[in-house]
């Protein structure tokens, strides 16, 4: 997941989302967008139950009618958000091209956590909100999940490439247990920010590339070392 300058769906004013009543007027979907970002900026600082309907929309400068208008529940907004979140997800997966052959594992390590960083960034408070939710609601948090599979499935061949075909199948569960301890870390720093890095800390980027570099490169070094003979 490239971290890069580019237009969400949610920054081009694509809002064709389920439970999101459609409407064919600009102004209208401007403010469909408008109460979409103010409650993701508010949701970094507070959790679900604490975003209150009427907060936001003073926020936005609308009435609550005008709110449930576009969203039947409180519910309804929450899955338009985690949505978005999916969306965007899947739209920077899409757009991860293969690097220059120059670049060796370390940088391809370093170009999937940035990118996944940047992805958790931007939506903190929607995915934190999610994990939350996920406790009383377990089916919440399942796009994001298939979004994880996905994110390895992409990753899986660039990192292969550069750790060599050989041993496919042991490098492969090498990557996905890799990209699983990189995507539980930043799932912890997210919602429990124990410390001593927090998820918008450069150090975490730098530091989660190196462990994951780490653990490909001890899965290279165990396949290339001859096997011991018993004494």
């Amino acid at each position: 997941m490239q971290a890069r300058t580019r237009r969400s769906s949610e920054e081009s004013g694509d809002i064709d989302l389920p439970g999101v009543a459609p409407s064919r007027q600009k102004r209208s979907r401007e403010t469909t967008l408008a109460l979409l970002r103010a409650g993701a900026d508010m949701l970094r600082t507070r959790s679900l139950a604490e975003l209150s309907i009427e907060t936001l929309c003073t926020e936005v400068g609308v009435t609550v009618g005008a709110f449930y208008s576009r969203f039947e529940s409180k519910e309804a907004y929450f899955n338009a958000l985690m949505a978005l979140a999916a969306r965007d997800g899947e739209q920077r997966l899409g757009e991860i091209k293969r690097p220059s052959t120059e670049t060796d594992l370390g940088g391809l390590c370093q170009l999937v956590v940035s990118g996944i960083i940047a992805w958790m960034r931007h939506h903190e408070g929607v995915l934190r909100a999610a994990l939350q939710h996920d406790s009383t609601r377990p089916d919440k948090w399942t796009p994001f999940k298939a979004l994880a599979k996905a994110t390895t499935e992409r990753a899986t061949p660039l990192l292969l490439h550069a750790m060599g075909n050989a041993r496919a199948a042991a490098k492969t569960r090498a990557i996905a247990f890799g990209l699983q301890v990189v995507l539980g870390t930043l799932v912890n720093a997210l919602l429990n920010d124990p410390g001593p890095l927090s998820l918008r800390s450069k150090e975490m980027e730098t530091r989660l590339a190196s462990c994951l570099l780490l653990l490909l490169q001890a899965d290279m070094v165990s396949s290339s070392s001859p096997p011991t003979r018993a004494s």
